[in-house]
This record gives C-alpha cells, sequence and structure tokens, in this order.
C-alpha cells in the first residue's frame, strides 16, 4: 500500500486574519496588558489563547470593558450601535474589521440610502452577520441556505439586492443567488463578489485535493465558519472522508485506518504550527512527508488599523 500526503495551498492565514492579529500584537506592544478584545479576534482558540497569555482579555460586549479602556474590535466587524456604545463609554477603538468585511458594510449602507431591500446570505448569529445587518436593521433579511429562499418576502420585488457574509460556501452561495435571481428577476448584485478571496482560494485548492482523497483533515476551529465549509466541500469534492480538527491531538487514529491518500488544509484562522503538528502526526503513523500542491500566490496584505499606525508613528517619530 503506497501512502501519500498532499497538503494544499494557499491555505491558514490571509491578509485580513494577519491583519487582525498584528494589531493586537502591536496594541499590547504599545499601550501595555491588559488591551480588551470584543468578541474573538479570530476565530481560532489558538491564536486566542496565545494572545491571552500576553494580555490581551477578550470580552463578549463592550459593557465588560472599563471606562476609558483600549478596546479592539474584532476582524468580522461590528455594528453602527456598537460604535456608538463605545463613544459613549469613552473606549480607545482599534477598528481590526477585514477591509474585506468593511466593504460589504459600505455596500449595505449605500443599498439602504438607494431603500432597496438587502437580502444578506449568511448564517444567522455570526459576528459578521450581525455587524453587517446592523448598518440597516429594518431593511435586510437574512437568508441563510438555498431552501430558505421561497419563504423570503419582500416588500417590493422591485427594489431588492443581496450581499453576503465573507466566509461562505461559493457554490452554495451561487445557487442561492440563482434562486433568489428566479423569484426576484430584478436583483440587483453587489459591485463584486462579497466572499473573499482567501476563502475562494481555500475552497478551489481543497478541491483539487479532494478528488483522490481517502480523508481529508481540514485544520480550524468550530466556530471558524470558512474550515467549516472545507469540510463541507471537501466531502462535495469526491474526499471519502472529511474532518476539522484544531490540532493534531484531535485526529482519531481510526480515521486512518485503510487510508493511503491523506489530503490536509487550514482554515484561514489558522496559524501554519499547527498544519505542520498535524503533517508531523501522519508522519509518526507512517505517512511519508507531505507534497503541497499550489493553486495560487497570495500576495495581498492590508495595512494596520488607522489609529494604531497613529500611535504607532508618534512613539517611533516615523
Amino acid at each position: 500500500m503506497t501512502k501519500s500526503v498532499v497538503v494544499a495551498a494557499p491555505r491558514g492565514y490571509c491578509a485580513g486574519v494577519d491583519r487582525a492579529v498584528v494589531t493586537v500584537e502591536k496594541a499590547l506592544d504599545l499601550y501595555g496588558p491588559p488591551v480588551y478584545v470584543r468578541k474573538q479576534i479570530v476565530h481560532n482558540k489558538h491564536v486566542v489563547e496565545d494572545l491571552e497569555q500576553r494580555g490581551a482579555v477578550f470580552v463578549e460586549e463592550l459593557a465588560e470593558v472599563p471606562e476609558g479602556a483600549t478596546v479592539v474590535f474584532s476582524a468580522h466587524g461590528v455594528s453602527p450601535a456598537v460604535h456608538a456604545e463605545a463613544a459613549s463609554r469613552h473606549l480607545k477603538t482599534i477598528d481590526a474589521t477585514c477591509p474585506l468585511v468593511t466593504k460589504v458594510h459600505h455596500e449595505a449602507k449605500r443599498f439602504a440610502s438607494q431603500g432597496q431591500q438587502i437580502l444578506l446570505i449568511g448564517h444567522a448569529g455570526h459576528e459578521e452577520v450581525e455587524g453587517t445587518m446592523g448598518e440597516a436593521p429594518e431593511q435586510t433579511i437574512l437568508v441563510e441556505h438555498p431552501d430558505d429562499v421561497a419563504g423570503v418576502e419582500v416588500e417590493d420585488p422591485s427594489r431588492v439586492a443581496w450581499l453576503s457574509q465573507t466566509t461562505l460556501s461559493v457554490d452554495e452561495t451561487w445557487e442561492t443567488v440563482s434562486k433568489l435571481r428566479e423569484k426576484f428577476p430584478l436583483l440587483i448584485d453587489p459591485p463584486s463578489d462579497d466572499i473573499c478571496y482567501a476563502t475562494q482560494n481555500r475552497q478551489s485548492a481543497v478541491k483539487q485535493i479532494a478528488s483522490n482523497a481517502d480523508l481529508v483533515i481540514v485544520v480550524g476551529s468550530k466556530n471558524s465558519s470558512n474550515s467549516v465549509r472545507l469540510v463541507e466541500v471537501a466531502l462535495e469534492s469526491g474526499a471519502k472522508a472529511a474532518h476539522r480538527v484544531d490540532n493534531a491531538g484531535e485526529i482519531d487514529p481510526a480515521w486512518l485506518e485503510g487510508v493511503e491518500r491523506v489530503g490536509v488544509t487550514s482554515g484561514a484562522s489558522v496559524p501554519d504550527a499547527l498544519v505542520q503538528g498535524v503533517l508531523d502526526h501522519l508522519q509518526t503513523h507512517g505517512f511519508p512527508a507531505a507534497v503541497e500542491e499550489r493553486l495560487t500566490e497570495e500576495n495581498l496584505t492590508f495595512a494596520l488599523p488607522p489609529e494604531l499606525r497613529k500611535d504607532l508613528k508618534q512613539r517611533t517619530g516615523r
């Protein structure tokens, strides 16, 4: 039996996640701990635990932050109401919202100002969805699945636009959009696709390795939407089995029984050290060193939040 391990690329950190994590690290260096962070800065428990050890304090709501303290908003974005609450409590805010999420917020505001009903494709309860809906709550309807389209009712079918969460399944989102357009032929598209480049690239890369895989292991936390999607995409693309793990310690030995071809990838908020841990684990169980299959290069970077850049410049004099 000839065993093989293929690791997908791109995988792991995207530009928005990298920016958010570095924002918290720089804020801790600049202001000293504690620096408060509303919600998980990114959806990965290892990243959160590491930042906690450095002095970050993660809170669910701003009520838990002392008046006048420094608070970072997570990569997933917040609603205008959260910004207003922070201002009323004199909090120093650093907004680490991914610029691609901010783009969706701007689109929501623009559609709302034009009197369009917004159909937001996404998952209820996800922080990104809550933040986007907060831009125009009276005009936004959440559509979670293609099957939900039949029950969508709007005031004026001639004034309808759609937006989406940035970390969804590309294929399922287009299925939802197709059904929405059948129901509302005058449906307006956003100026550009809302699903972020990193989500699309990671889904395309896992498709490439899944078709020949007996098993695909996706490294990512259970509350990471894009990691959960990668498991679904792997199965839809022909993998005989696919499982999500936070780290190598969660791999069930039974998954490896009778398996020859393993594919490995990771969600957009996962440090590559966790992927390497999975690859090392596979080697200790008789699998060879991994071969990387690269779909495309990613060179995008985002500048740090302006509030932080300004203070860093004052500190360094540059």
